[in-house]
This record gives C-alpha cells, sequence and structure tokens, in this order.
C-alpha cells in the first residue's frame, strides 16, 4: 500500500480551513492510500522550516502571497488553494489551483436581495492589503455586477480591527449605513463585517432587514451564534476545493498528467435567513417593531414590550400588521421564534429544552404544541428529516 507525507499549509484554525481540511480527508478516506499529515495550528509560522521538510508534497494557501512565492518553486509537488481572479495573469504559473469562485459569490448574494425587491445594492469590503486578495476580488466583481445592471456601486471599505478604536470603527460604518439609500442590499465580503455591519445597524436603530437587509459570506455557524439577529451567507464550496485538491495532488505525486490545472469551484448555495428576508413596507410601525423583534424575541420578549419599543398601543400595532400582512404582532413574533428553532434543530448540537430556551418559547412543551399546529409535527420527527451536519459544518471557526 502507498504511502505519502503530505503538509497541509492551510489556515486549519478557522472555518474555511478546517473544511478545506475536511475535504482532504474525504478524498483519503475514499482511497486505499496512506498519507500521513504535517498540518500546523500557526501555518504562516512554520514557513522557515518548510523547505527542510522531507516530505512528498504540499497543499498550500496561496491566498497568502508569501507561501505563493516560496512554494510556486519548490522542489515537491504542490498543489494551491485560494480565490479566484478576473484577470488570468493574476493566477500563479506552474502550479495546479483550486480556487473558490468569487465573482459567483457575489453574484449569489446579489441576485438573492434582487429577488428579496431591494432596489439598491452596497457593499462593504477591507482596505486592500496583500493578504486579501480575495475580498479585492469580490469588490471587483460587485462593481462588475452593479455595471453590468446600469448601476453605482456603493462601497466601504472601512478599517481593519487591529489596533484601532472599536467604536471609531462602528461610527464611521454606521455614518456610512446612515447615509445610504434606503431600502438597501447590503453584501459583505465576510460574515465577520457581516456582523460588523448588523452591530451598527442596531446601534444606530436602522431596522434589518426592513431598511438594511444584510448577506455575509462564509456560513460560519459560530459567528451567526454571536449574531442578534441571523445572517443570511453564501456558503463556500471549500470541501470540495480540498477533496479537488487531495486528487489533484495524489495524481501528481503516483506520475498521472493532470488534464485540467486551474479549477474554479461555485459557491453550495445560500442560507437565506432573516437579516436579508426583505418584505417590502414604508410603515415606520412595522419597521420599528421588526427590528424589536428580530433582536429579542428570542430572548422571551412580550407583544407589550414590543409596542411600548413602538411607543403606540397593542391595538394600533396589531391593526398595522394586519393591514400590511393580515396577521398580528404575536404572530409576527411566533413565525420568527418557530424559524430560530428550526435553525438550532438542523445544527443538532442543543438538546430539545436549550432549542426551545434559546428560541423564545416559555417551555419544552409549548414549542411542541406550537410545531404540531404550525408544521404538523413535533420538533423530533422535524429534525429527523434533516440531514446530519458533517464534521466540517459542526467545528468552530476563527473570528
Amino acid at each position: 500500500m502507498n504511502s505519502f507525507r503530505v503538509a497541509l499549509m492551510l489556515k486549519a484554525k478557522g472555518a474555511y480551513g478546517r473544511s478545506v481540511v475536511a475535504g482532504v480527508s474525504d478524498y483519503v478516506q475514499s482511497t486505499r492510500v496512506m498519507w500521513d499529515f504535517l498540518l500546523f495550528e500557526d501555518f504562516r509560522g512554520a514557513i522557515s522550516s518548510i523547505g527542510d521538510w522531507s516530505g512528498d508534497g504540499i497543499i498550500a494557501d496561496f491566498d497568502d502571497p508569501e507561501f505563493e512565492r516560496l512554494f510556486s518553486q519548490s522542489r515537491l509537488p504542490v498543489v494551491a488553494v485560494g480565490g479566484s481572479y478576473e484577470r488570468t495573469a493574476d493566477y500563479p504559473n506552474n502550479v495546479p489551483y483550486v480556487a473558490t469562485d468569487n465573482f459567483a459569490l457575489v453574484s449569489a448574494a446579489y441576485d438573492h436581495l434582487v429577488e428579496m425587491g431591494l432596489p439598491h445594492f452596497a457593499f462593504y469590503s477591507q482596505p486592500p492589503a496583500p493578504t486579501n486578495r480575495w475580498a479585492q476580488q469580490r469588490e471587483a466583481a460587485f462593481c462588475r455586477i452593479c455595471r453590468r445592471d446600469g448601476l453605482d456601486p456603493l462601497l466601504f471599505e472601512g478599517h481593519f480591527n487591529d489596533g484601532l478604536d472599536w467604536d471609531s470603527i462602528l461610527g464611521e460604518l454606521i455614518d456610512w449605513l446612515t447615509g445610504l439609500p434606503k431600502p438597501v442590499g447590503v453584501i459583505a465580503v465576510t460574515d465577520a463585517r457581516a456582523r460588523q455591519v448588523l452591530q451598527a445597524c442596531i446601534m444606530a436603530g436602522i431596522a434589518v432587514p426592513e431598511e438594511v437587509a444584510l448577506v455575509g459570506i462564509d456560513d460560519d455557524q459560530l459567528l451567526r451564534m454571536l449574531a442578534r439577529i441571523p445572517i443570511s451567507s453564501v456558503r463556500q464550496g471549500t470541501r470540495e476545493m480540498g477533496r479537488i485538491a487531495a486528487e489533484m495532488l495524489h495524481r501528481r505525486l503516483i506520475g498521472d498528467r493532470l488534464e485540467q490545472t486551474r479549477i474554479l469551484v461555485p459557491p453550495k448555495g445560500l442560507n437565506a435567513l432573516a437579516s436579508s428576508r426583505h418584505q417590502p413596507t414604508y410603515d415606520p410601525y412595522i419597521m420599528r417593531a421588526r427590528h424589536y423583534i428580530r433582536q429579542f424575541a428570542a430572548q422571551g420578549a412580550k407583544v407589550a414590550q414590543v409596542a411600548a419599543y413602538v411607543g403606540v398601543s397593542r391595538a394600533t400595532l396589531d391593526m398595522h400588521f394586519r393591514k400590511a400582512f393580515g396577521w398580528t404582532v404575536h404572530d409576527d413574533m411566533l413565525a420568527f421564534r418557530l424559524e430560530r428553532a428550526q435553525q438550532m434543530l438542523a445544527d443538532r448540537r442543543l438538546s430539545l429544552a436549550e432549542v426551545a430556551a434559546r428560541g423564545g418559547f416559555t417551555s419544552l412543551p409549548y414549542m411542541y404544541a406550537v410545531f404540531r399546529r404550525e408544521l404538523n409535527c413535533t420538533p423530533t420527527e422535524f429534525q429527523a428529516t434533516l440531514p446530519v451536519p458533517t464534521f466540517a459544518e459542526t467545528t468552530g471557526s476563527g473570528l
């Protein structure tokens, strides 16, 4: 049985790198080949020593230009993973490359916001840096899409978090969001940046998704857990990237010729949650009420508290909801809690009692009663219909 020593020079602390590693594992487990992996927690700290390593092959993250420079000249077979580029000349030479399709990621977010009926679109990016070429490509993709559709791209790059006052960062972001035409769909370059947008909107009293509908990229479960309002996000095909990269490296190790040396992997869909489910309404009472509901319904907020926040009576608020949607404020809160509970059941990491508590239900029996009435099944029966999450989908992520 063949055996190979392979170094995985990837960001294994984050959701992106972990998912790529999981894809590599998928491929190895599907073959009869023994692979012995070298995997660093701090992959950048291993650059100086990897040149002396007596292994057989490397899978490396070429989004880092230092890695691209070092491993493009490696004596060992290398397969690179990273982001796609608009210009062919920007891809590495003489190294097989598996890329997440940045244009397709942004297109998926944009198309979703179009379907939600948004008339304006904006993009929250990052300041240009050598190590975030993927972010620059996503920003460029957004600009291309806007120009294609005859729109002016509304961009904000903000600051990196390191070394700057967090209040100043949020203050500038609030100023940008406040000045955008409303309602607007905002695409954030990552889920981490999407969470910043959400925090800024909450601080500024900007209703999400009524005034700002928000979509991130990564579908990072940890960041979703930290957000008051569940954030919609595009799922990258990172696990497929890892599987393809491992197969390409294996073929190089056994001397096979690669028919394709550059493969773009499309996104795996979009997880549409509360932050982007925009329903056009210009009723200020409804927008303010839903802004409160999205933040606090899962904490057990009462209808009276919603009405007090809006500044009207419960009867008046119910009248506005019935006129706009045909249901009451209580119905709107219950629908949000039910959706939140379904999301937590899909994750499978919480007990039913914890799902009920975190979903804002007063008790587990009450959650059962709501599921039976609204979905004609119990929470357990609903969960049984869902696919079991993979390892990469349940692992944590760096912030």
